[in-house]
């Protein structure tokens, strides 16, 4: 009985996994979009799309890569925060201001998330939601309680302040159209995101702070 032919691996350069998604990346960016076409991501990335395969075993197993890429580094960074030795207000807006960072450099983010725990199975969705949402959340209750227990934060639901600081972040960076059509404007330049960072920063914690 004949053996099945395994194909060869394609040909890669080195650094072409990193490569191909960083491509994938910039082209949800610049198209802000949540999704790519192959083709276009062999064109940009110089790369045979069957690395693709190679590599995540389809397009789904791209974009899922892509937000272990993305979504690891803000993990890191909110775990890195809550241990440094800083007052609850100052590790609360370092957090914000980092948080609008990252939703510029990739507004598809938290879209992509969404998708993912949307069309995934229920073991992968629940993967996703284990390793991102819920380090998040739990790091906004210990902080909200850190600033509960300082007296410089009201007592405010950890779970809904979630929802209001990445639906402020997202709703804006995934907003181009917006400004097109409203505000003649389809670039989101880094003098904008400074000025809704500070924006921004100021609005939610005049909310969460005590009045003093």
């Amino acid at each position: 009985m004949s053996q099945p032919r395994i194909e060869p691996a394609p040909e890669a350069p080195p650094g072409a996994r990193a490569l191909l998604l960083e491509t994938a990346s910039a082209i949800m960016r610049e198209g802000d979009i949540v999704d790519i076409s192959l083709s276009e991501l062999s064109l940009r990335s110089g790369l045979n799309s069957a690395l693709v395969k190679y590599y995540f075993g389809n397009k789904a197993g791209l974009m899922k890569a892509l937000l272990d890429r993305d979504m690891a580094a803000i993990t890191h960074s909110v775990d890195a925060l809550v241990a440094k030795d800083f007052d609850p207000e100052t590790k609360l807006r370092r957090h914000l201001s980092r948080m609008i960072d990252t939703f510029y450099a990739t507004p598809y983010l938290n879209r992509l998330l969404m998708r993912l725990v949307r069309d995934s199975d229920p073991p992968e969705a629940q993967r996703i939601a284990e390793t991102y949402l819920s380090p998040l959340y739990a790091a906004y209750d210990r902080l909200i309680a850190d600033g509960v227990k300082a007296g410089v934060f009201r007592d405010i639901d950890p779970q809904l302040f979630y929802f209001t600081a990445t639906g402020a972040a997202d709703r804006f960076f995934s907003a181009r159209l917006v400004l097109r059509h409203c505000f003649d404007q389809d670039t989101l330049t880094e003098e904008l995101r400074d000025r809704y960072r500070a924006h921004t920063i100021d609005f939610i914690m005049a909310g969460i702070l005590t009045q003093k």
